[in-house]
């Protein structure tokens, strides 16, 4: 693989880093109605179905996984796959919420906001790297071109 194709993977993949941090970020605060499981809870009762269906559900929080692509000794750069964090929510109590359970609780995002933080920064520096890897490797390519015989 090319050094532009290993650079640019890492583009890509701090681009994706970026996206899913300010998902997270943007959406701290959407709560939903706590889903029902089976049994879990006494306190589900038959109209907790009912509302879960009424309302949208809580933001289920993102998380990138980023792996290497190298076949063997061959760089191949990276790769970055997206999944859903787990538990993607917590209960908290918000009585006032209209989709309240009857013990008062809701389904709250778990977004760990400084570890986003840390995924924007990181991704801000990765990003930085990779396009200067893909300078040096244009100015290096331009310099070559210009060797007179």
């Amino acid at each position: 693989m090319s050094i532009l194709s290993i650079a640019t993977s890492g583009l890509s993949a701090a681009s994706l880093r970026v996206n899913v941090a300010a998902s997270n970020i943007a959406n701290v605060r959407t709560t939903g109605p706590l889903p029902t499981s089976g049994g879990s809870s006494s306190s589900v009762g038959a109209g907790s179905s009912s509302m879960s269906s009424t309302f949208p559900a809580a933001y289920a929080p993102l998380r990138v996984d980023q792996v290497d692509q190298s076949s063997g000794s061959t760089p191949s750069g990276t790769i970055a796959t997206v999944s859903t964090v787990s538990p993607s929510y917590t209960a908290q109590s918000d009585p006032s919420a209209p989709f309240a359970n009857q013990d008062g609780l809701v389904a709250v995002p778990n977004v760990d906001l400084a570890s986003d933080f840390v995924q924007l920064a990181s991704a801000k520096y990765s990003y930085i790297a990779n396009a200067k890897v893909i300078q040096a490797y244009s100015e290096t390519t331009d310099a070559l071109l210009d060797i007179k015989t």
